[in-house]
């Protein structure tokens, strides 16, 4: 990739990176391509890219460099440039400005590990900007750091209650204290294997949210804590903090590494800072911390709690149902569901079977329903929710209430309440109807191997409770789409105004279709006066090969709201990675006049509207960074300027970008 043939020339090495890794990450590497050819200079360009990172520097490549470009809008390390001379900046300067990065590199001062390598470049200097801009930023990250918790701990939690759920229903028989699996069986090898899997679910979880927040140094305090968090008897619990500890355990130690990442420190200590001084420090502040600080309450909770239930014992069994209902739902393991638990479970002893049925009722309810809610709306939820999803209700069957974890600590302001409810409910009913368990196990299992009785009345209830919940946690969801009915009547009236004929293709017939087509390119329509309005009618236009458009237009605008996509030129390039999407897709559309996409920016004439389903393959992610390098090209761009027709514009595209490209289907 070096693009001068002079060894004395300066050599620089350019990482690019953005949010999608779709479109500005190549545009900016191929800015910086071509201003180092006019400047002179060496360059190789690390892309960090949808399809992956693509030019991976060589321990040579980085002993020889002169300095270092990052532009990129994500997390880069940069650990492996320490005492090189490296400036850093967001994607969109890289892109608009790559002359001026590339000449300020070659002054800047050497980086010795005083600047955090989690923080995203583009970001850099933005806490003077205001509140709301720190806010919103430190909410984004807490997010994304989530999201990377909950990613790494969904298989620990399908192989855990999978492995449980296969013991429990071959080798488990109905005793009080319990489905009883005979400790020499084969079987019980599988229960322990499965409750293993289990035990490391909320420490995984809490370590990849601090990686998220921290980086590497973020990995072992967030693992061990988490499992302090789960380990009641060092904070004098009956049961641990559950899952929501986890969350807690891990954002703590993810700051709190962070925090100590920052201070500098002597060249000859620094190797040892990360994996030495930030994890053993980490542990020990945050594990402190929440043993003293926030374990203590939750004892004191548990506690409560108990004595609770046990002076409501004599009073209304719907009020009864309806509090263990709701505390079963809630943390799903945590020390209300375990609290609701052991309570139902002592008054078995006591000879009142009715509150363990109420719990047996409730348990099953929260995972039943999120695999319900993902399969009545496939398209709300990504790949990996959809999948713990069908999970989910084989352990829900066997009362696993953990399988709905998953998806509670990806959407907890959705998925809780309405577990809450839906157990809340199944617990009252299970009352009224005089359900009772006599068996310290709950589900649809135990009522299959008669430790319940009142079967119909059991699964009534049941049945009602995982309705409500899921109708609930739909509903809950459905508010966060944008009102999609009206997105979709206001996307219609944009069409007929603009004059683009929408054809009723079903998503059969999408499959089929390539990426760029005549129907997805407008050349000269009135398609609106702002950017909003452009990007809504480039929706439309390609709404067929959509599953959910109103999903499309609201994650290309948020891109937008990060960063502007316009990229000098007159071009624009909003583009959104969806489960929205039902096929990869592009759009192009020539403007009859200029419009204003950005403050500062010029006006814009021509815009390329690109749509991939979060699971695009990487031949569609490789053409489209193709096409993201050739926008960057004058003549490309003068070409699409003076075409006569869609046809003429989608060969210049095709032909410009790859051969194959008008014919690439999903």
């Amino acid at each position: 990739m070096s693009t001068s043939d002079t060894s004395r020339s300066p050599l620089i090495l350019a990482i690019t990176a953005c949010p999608t890794g779709i479109a500005h990450t190549y545009m900016a590497a191929e800015n910086l391509e071509a201003a180092a050819a006019e400047l002179g200079y060496r360059i190789k360009i690390e892309t960090h890219g949808s399809i992956g990172v693509e030019g991976t520097f060589s321990s040579k490549d980085i002993d020889e460099a002169d300095a270092i470009v990052i532009g990129a809008d994500t997390v880069i390390a940069k650990d492996r440039f320490r005492g090189k001379r490296l400036a850093a900046t967001g994607v969109d300067e890289a892109i608009k400005q790559p002359k001026e990065l590339l000449t300020r590199a070659l002054s800047a001062a050497k980086w010795e590990g005083k600047t955090s390598s989690d923080e995203p470049q583009g970001n850099q200097g933005e806490e003077t900007s205001g509140s709301a801009t720190g806010v919103r930023a430190l909410g984004e990250t807490v997010y994304k750091a989530l999201m990377n918790g909950v990613s790494h701990m969904i298989p620990f939690v399908v192989t855990g209650g999978l492995l449980i759920a296969v013991a429990l229903s071959l080798g488990g028989t109905p005793t009080p204290e319990g489905l009883a699996i005979p400790e020499d069986s084969f079987w019980n090898t599988l229960n322990e294997l499965g409750g293993l899997a289990f035990s490391l679910m909320v420490p995984i979880l809490s370590g990849y949210i601090a990686v998220g927040i921290a980086d590497r140094p973020g990995l072992a305090p967030g693992l061990i804590t988490g499992l302090i968090a789960t380990t009641g008897s060092l904070y004098g619990s009956e049961a641990g903090a559950g899952f929501l500890g986890g969350i807690v355990t891990g954002i703590l130690s993810g700051y709190v590494a962070l925090g100590i990442k920052k201070i500098p420190v002597n060249k000859y200590i620094a190797p040892i800072w990360p994996i030495i001084v930030i994890p053993i420090f980490t542990t020990l502040i945050v594990g402190l911390i929440f043993i003293y600080f926030v374990g203590a309450p939750v004892a004191g909770a548990f506690e409560a709690m108990t004595e609770y239930l046990a002076g409501m014992e004599g009073s209304s069994v719907i009020v009864l149902g309806l509090v263990i209902g709701a505390m079963i739902a809630f943390d799903m393991g945590g020390p209300f569901n375990k609290t609701a638990f052991l309570f139902g479970g002592g008054m078995i002893a006591a000879g009142n079977a009715a509150p363990m049925g109420m719990a047996a009722t409730a348990i099953a309810v929260p995972p039943l329903a999120v695999g319900v809610a993902t399969l009545v709306r496939r398209a709300w939820f990504t790949k990996a929710e959809k999948d713990a999803g069908i999970a989910a209700l084989f352990m829900g069957f066997f009362g696993i209430t953990e399988g709905a974890i998953p998806l509670a600590a990806a959407r907890p302001l959705q998925v809780i309440p309405a577990n809450v409810i839906g157990g809340a409910i199944a617990g009252a009913l299970a009352g009224v109807f005089g359900v009772t368990d006599h068996v310290m196990h709950g589900g649809p299992i135990v009522a299959v191997l008669g430790a319940v009785d009142n079967i119909v009345g059991f699964f009534i209830a049941l049945l009602i409770g995982v309705v409500v919940c899921a109708s609930v946690m739909l509903l809950l969801i459905g508010l966060t789409q944008h009102g999609k009915a009206q997105s979709k009547a206001a996307s219609q009236d944009d069409q007929d105004a603009a004059g683009i004929a929408k054809e009723d293709v079903s998503e059969a017939s999408a499959q089929d279709q390539p990426l760029l087509s005549a129907e997805t390119v407008s050349l000269d329509h009135d398609l609106g006066n702002d950017r909003d309005e452009i990007i809504n009618s480039l929706v439309t236009l390609v709404s067929p090969r959509l599953s959910d458009p109103s999903r499309v237009t609201k994650a290309a605008l948020e891109r937008e709201s990060k960063h502007s996509t316009g990229v000098g030129h007159g071009v624009a390039i909003p583009h959104a990675r969806t489960s929205g999407v039902n096929v990869p897709t592009l759009a192009f559309a020539r403007l009859p006049e200029g419009i204003k996409w950005a403050d500062g920016e010029e006006p814009t004439t021509m815009v390329f509207l690109i749509a991939v389903p979060e699971d695009a393959g990487k031949q569609h992610l490789k053409l489209l960074s193709k096409l993201a390098r050739a926008i960057m090209k004058d003549d490309f761009r003068a070409r699409l300027q003076s075409a006569t027709s869609k046809e003429e514009a989608v060969e210049i595209i095709s032909t410009t970008v790859d051969p194959a490209f008008l014919s690439a289907s999903s």
